[in-house]
């Protein structure tokens, strides 16, 4: 006896393609309800309970530091070396950073990195008009009206 074949669902959303099979798309309308089940039940046992005072910054500062880490990683820094100053880190801690940096570009798709000699540059005004003059003439004009209207 032959188990019955999965039929694939077909999702086209913006340019994603996504194709759960029907037990993917049960499992994850399942795991939603119970995560809606498990929110109610939270919010009845701490009906009194709000993220006021520490709690929320502590959580806001939860976000930030992993969205700023993220943002380092990327670059190719830390935070931890950051604050350390250090230019040449300690080899087990440049192998750690490396993979951690290496999982990061591999699960946001980043190709391309900032390089530091752009990222450190003050603009001067020569570079500035430089840049001005490097642009056609509708973009040299949409420049121009962003700047001089008021």
């Amino acid at each position: 006896m032959n188990p019955l074949p999965l039929q694939n669902l077909h999702y086209d959303i913006g340019g994603l393609s996504f194709e759960p099979t029907y037990l993917q798309a049960a499992a994850i309308v399942g795991l939603l309800f119970v995560l809606v089940l498990t929110l109610a039940r939270l919010r009845r046992l701490f009906m009194n309970w709000s993220l006021s005072g520490w709690y929320a910054w502590m959580a806001i500062g939860f976000v930030l530091t992993v969205v700023l880490e993220g943002f380092l990683l990327v670059g190719g820094r830390t935070i931890l070396t950051e604050l350390l100053g250090w230019e040449n880190a300690p080899k087990p801690v440049q192998i750690a950073l490396e993979s951690g940096r290496e999982k990061l570009v591999n699960v946001l798709g980043v190709t391309e990195e900032i390089p530091s000699s752009l990222a450190n540059e003050p603009p001067t005004a020569e570079l500035v008009l430089q840049m001005f003059e490097s642009l056609d003439a509708s973009d040299a004009a949409s420049v121009t009206s962003q700047i001089c209207s008021p």
